[in-house]
């Protein structure tokens, strides 16, 4: 496995977990950056991820967000920071999560992806409850009535069960094109949606108009392709998606 790992201040002991500091901690313009690695003991998986802390903001309101597929060759989790840094500067607490390790097994591409895709949706989902769990402990003073969960595409999808499973545990879900999971039908939390222009969603991923006004979740169309939602965004991408994210963060 190719993580190196350097504890910085010992191991950050807790139940039925353990974190360490890796190699990068930087600090850029209002907000520093570490990278950690979570370890979930009961199902033994290392869960990588990046903190993007405000300065001086100890009641921010956290963000946890899930990349795209990545065919799991890892470093996933750090190619959106167009996106995490521009959070971070605004006075959110952004915890990147990488989901896919070199070890598992790769996305099916043949098959319903509905039914061949759940375990990697439903691994996520716990992958970002345990983080959320973790962030309680090492950081308590975040606002959590106001946690929002956000992902692209794959983590989009992740994100649309996460909401589904835990949907008192959060305030607002946020996908970027996620197009297989179902995006819950409720009020609560509140649901919001950017697509993109190349890819539809699968059937019954969306609600339909009257679902969309009973629940109010916004469904926003995009000129933006599917997989240019990453850093590969063009400069005038990246501040559409900026701006929308940060509206439906601050509604």
């Amino acid at each position: 496995m190719k993580y190196f790992i350097l504890f910085i201040s010992g191991l950050f002991l807790i139940q039925c977990s353990r974190s360490t500091n890796q190699v990068t901690g930087s600090e850029i313009n209002n907000f520093k950056v570490d990278t950690l690695t979570l370890f979930d003991t009961i199902r033994n998986r290392a869960i990588p991820i990046a903190i993007y802390q405000p300065k001086n903001k100890h009641n921010s309101i956290p963000v946890l967000f899930s990349h795209g597929y990545g065919e799991n060759q890892g470093g996933a989790y750090l190619e959106y920071s167009y996106l995490t840094e521009f959070l971070a500067s605004n006075g959110y607490f952004v915890i990147s999560i990488q989901h896919e390790l070199p070890t598992d097994s790769l996305l099916p591409t043949t098959g319903k992806p509905q039914i061949v895709r759940r375990s990697n949706w439903e691994r996520g989902a716990q992958n970002i409850h345990f983080v959320l769990e973790e962030t309680k402990r090492k950081y308590p003073k975040l606002d959590y009535t106001q946690l929002a969960v956000v992902g692209h595409s794959n983590g989009g999808d992740m994100t649309a069960l996460f909401a589904q499973r835990y949907p008192k545990l959060l305030n607002k879900a946020i996908t970027l094109d996620n197009r297989r999971m179902e995006l819950p039908r409720t009020s609560e939390p509140i649901i919001f949606t950017l697509r993109s222009s190349d890819y539809p969603a699968d059937e019954g991923v969306l609600p339909n108009g009257k679902e969309a006004h009973r629940y109010n979740i916004t469904i926003q169309l995009t000129d933006i392709k599917h997989n240019d939602m990453d850093n590969d965004a063009s400069a005038k991408e990246r501040a559409y998606i900026q701006s929308k994210v940060l509206e439906y963060l601050k509604k």
